[in-house]
């Protein structure tokens, strides 16, 4: 097939598709706007917890598959195979283990955020705010700017505009939803573009089939798929197929192999757990749930869409090679250069190809809606959790400490919004650093190799703060402490060294050649270590940290301390927020500010989110939040419920090890 995809402009009906786009999803957060309770914490930053399975799942999947979801994966997958699936399908049991494991301690626990679970479990402040400052770090360098360079990466292919201009547009098309609607806007909307992402794959994947021939016939066309740079080019090995592209999980070497199965296994796992176990933007979904059976239902669900990017994403990358392999395989930084503008390779504008080459009139505006949906649902999310975390142990962790009071609600909702222009600010610096650091592994493989030298060392802790009683304050402080020390020298090392290109001579120092999947499992074994051994040399943790913050004892009916206030009924008068557990009080307008506000005042404030009209509505709204807290932190099951769900993770799990199988072995 030519190469040539310029000619694949879009056309009025495309056009029509992407207005049909912006209706559906602007009017998904519209009757978010009316039907949710956004006045308070938990109705802004939880979605009132009252969430069912599907937007649950449909959130989580949505948070999951961004834009570098499709740009990575498809990129990943057209230059060295199957193994990007790997990742999808690491998902499926790991979101089981999220539904099992983690969230019933979490819904137990009665938290907001996973600091504060932390805060809750060991006591103390520096643990908490450490991992929120963390998760942001991490939410900057390695999702929301990786997010804004693959979106916008897509909106220059197909519409010739200039990356900053069409990161420009799509933050003001996201922040729409974030600044006003809260997690339940998010999560309305999240559900709408999942089903418009579904549908749109399911299109390009079929139309790339029927283009390439069928599974069997991309097997055959794949190696193939020489840029002709390098068929014209004696003795060049650059630009060649991965002769191992059909097996998912490679050889183990941890020097030699491109993708090695122990290390994948192990290590990449490590890195896994944190993202789907331990990580805001993810948990915050299953929080929002009414009850544990609809959290673990929505696991289930977006397990069951998790199968799906394999064959809709992964496969139709490798295709893109085989039809456009002169620009995807470009061989050399003179002529990638001038194929796509990045003299380290072309693999991430293979997804833009498909689309652009595939899919005719009409169906091409629709994926590129489908690229929007993407951008949306995990940029808001993203927004969401940096706005959470930021507020509830951030901002009023300093206002107490140094300002000596408890902020408002409205202040707290204000800070909220502002923090997500800050960090916007902040991730648009970071994106020209990603195309120096991505080097020749690609989008994916950033990503996952960033992500990699920070999140095994959560992963350690949360395990041992679920799983091991005996954890206590300073090893898991320590712990984490050591895990920053390690992970942060290789991140430095990955800035002065970065990976090569395949034609580049690769000079880095010999430990920095190690496939990141082992440095995963070193920076595990190194906080595991240094948790374990500074709490069996320091005093055991109060019995009381360990009420309802364990697996063992997340059934306990014991009284905690710091949750006396939410005991307190609300008309107590004792005046006192409870902070811990988030249930803040609106404090009433005093004197002045009772008088009459125009009417665009109070217009924006409802729009905003954070209009408390009357004392007696106030107090209503408290008293409501209440009643829902008593009902979500409860993690009692019906039996048939908790079967189902039992036999769906187990069918999971199976269909895991079946298609990491199937896709390992010689079979295909």
């Amino acid at each position: 097939m030519d190469d040539d995809t310029d000619t694949a402009v879009l056309t009025t009906w495309d056009y029509v598709a992407i207005v049909i786009y912006f209706i559906i999803v602007v009017g998904a957060a519209v009757y978010a706007l009316f039907t949710t309770n956004r006045g308070t914490v938990s109705g802004y930053f939880l979605a009132g917890r009252f969430m069912t399975w599907l937007p649950v799942g449909a959130s989580i999947f949505g948070s999951n598959i961004g834009s570098e979801h499709f740009v990575g994966l498809a990129g990943d997958a057209a230059a060295g195979g199957l193994t990007p699936g790997a990742f999808e399908l690491n998902a499926l049991g790991l979101l089981q283990l999220m539904g099992f494991l983690f969230i019933p301690v979490y819904i137990a626990s009665g938290v907001c955020t996973l600091p504060e679970f932390m805060m809750k479990r060991f006591g103390g402040r520096r643990i908490r705010v450490y991992l929120a400052c963390m998760s942001i770090f991490v939410y900057i360098v390695a999702r929301i700017s990786v997010d804004l360079y693959s979106g916008a990466l897509f909106i220059q292919q197909a519409l010739g505009w200039n990356q900053y201009l069409s990161i420009v547009l799509i933050l003001v098309f996201v922040g729409i939803f974030t600044l006003t609607g809260g997690l339940a806007a998010v999560m309305y909307t999240d559900t709408v573009q999942v089903f418009i992402m579904l549908i749109g794959g399911f299109i390009l994947m079929i139309l790339s089939f029927i283009e390439i021939g069928g599974f069997q016939s991309l097997k055959v066309k794949y190696f193939q798929a020489i840029s002709n740079e390098t068929l014209n080019t004696p003795n060049y090995t650059c630009g060649y197929p991965n002769p191992n592209a059909f097996q998912m999980l490679r050889d183990p070497h941890p020097f030699n192999s491109d993708f090695p199965w122990v290390g994948f296994v192990i290590g990449q796992t490590m890195t896994s757990i944190t993202y789907f176990c331990a990580e805001q933007v993810m948990v915050q979904r299953t929080l929002s749930a009414k009850s544990l059976s609809h959290a673990q239902g929505g696991c289930i669900f977006a397990g069951y869409i998790k199968i799906l990017p394999l064959f809709m994403i992964v496969i139709p990358g490798m295709i893109a090679r085989v039809l456009y392999a002169d620009t995807v395989a470009c061989a050399s930084a003179e002529t990638c250069l001038a194929a796509c503008g990045n003299p380290k390779g072309c693999t991430n504008t293979a997804f833009p190809s498909l689309v652009l080459g595939v899919m005719p009139s009409g169906l091409r505006g629709m994926m590129l809606a489908v690229m929007l949906a993407a951008i949306v649902s995990s940029l808001t999310s993203f927004f969401n959790s940096i706005s959470t975390l930021f507020t509830v142990d951030i901002w009023l962790y300093f206002r107490q400490k140094f300002a000596g009071k408890e902020p408002s609600v409205r202040e707290l909702m204000i800070v909220g919004r502002v923090i997500v222009v800050v960090m916007v600010g902040l991730s648009i610096c970071w994106i020209p650093a990603i195309e120096l650091l991505q080097g020749g592994d690609g989008l994916n493989r950033y990503f996952t190799r960033i992500a990699g030298r920070i999140t095994p060392s959560v992963c350690a802790v949360y395990l041992l703060a679920i799983l091991w009683p005996r954890a206590n304050e300073m090893g898991t402080f320590w712990g984490l402490i050591a895990g920053a020390f390690t992970g942060f020298t290789r991140l430095i090392l990955d800035f002065i060294w970065p990976a090569p290109v395949c034609w580049e001579e690769d000079n880095r120092p010999y430990i920095l050649k190690m496939h990141y999947f082992y440095f995963n499992m070193i920076l595990f074994a190194v906080v595991f270590t240094v948790d374990i051994v500074v709490s069996l040399l320091t005093e055991p943790p109060p019995p009381e940290r360990l009420i309802r913050t364990t697996f063992w004892t997340r059934f306990s009916k014991a009284k905690r301390s710091d949750e006396q206030e939410f005991e307190d009924d609300d008309d107590s008068g004792d005046g006192k927020d409870d902070v811990q557990t988030m249930e803040m009080k609106v404090p009433t307008e005093q004197g002045t500010e009772k008088a009459e506000k125009g009417q665009l005042y109070r217009a924006l404030s409802w729009f905003c989110g954070y209009e408390a009209d009357s004392e007696d509505n106030q107090r209503k709204a408290r008293q409501q939040e209440k009643r829902i807290r008593e009902i979500t932190t409860s993690i009692e099951q019906d039996p048939r419920a908790k079967t189902f769900i039992y036999v769906n993770m187990a069918i999971l799990l199976g269909v895991s090890v079946f298609l990491y199988t199937f896709f390992s072995t010689d079979w295909i």
